[in-house]
């Protein structure tokens, strides 16, 4: 993501390439998500799974149509079947990335974790103030 500003004409210094260089790992550590996201390397495999969700809704949906037309009772209860997997899929991937996360993420509280943006400034402050 920050390799962005090695690829401009602005030249930079060999500090200030390390100093990029720091804050993209220590950004790739504390938010690989975002970091993904930004570069659109990693596509997720939630969209996928509502893809997948979306195609089994459609197909038990028609499958459930032909057993009430054949009026074969099997038939649209494997329909019925194949239709309600696909309701789970896409709403299991709803309750998973939203920004909430309440229904897996809240087991107990999470330790506090230093933001990448103070200790990033922390180590601006040593290199800079104490020499």
């Amino acid at each position: 993501m920050l390799r962005l500003l090695y690829s401009l004409d602005m030249p930079l210094s060999d500090h200030e390439r390390r100093l990029l260089a720091e804050m993209e790992a220590a950004l790739q550590q504390d938010d690989p998500r975002l970091v993904s996201t930004m570069t659109g390397k990693a596509r997720t495999r939630q969209s996928s799974r509502v893809l997948v969700g979306s195609l089994l809704l459609l197909a038990g949906m028609a499958i459930l149509l032909a057993g009430l037309i054949s009026q074969t009772i099997p038939v649209g209860i494997v329909g019925f079947l194949v239709a309600l997997i696909g309701v789970v899929f896409i709403f299991s991937n709803i309750g998973s990335t939203g920004p909430g996360r309440s229904s897996r993420g809240n087991r107990g509280p999470k330790p506090k974790k230093t933001p990448w943006s103070s200790r990033l400034e922390e180590r601006w402050d040593r290199r800079n103030f104490e020499n």
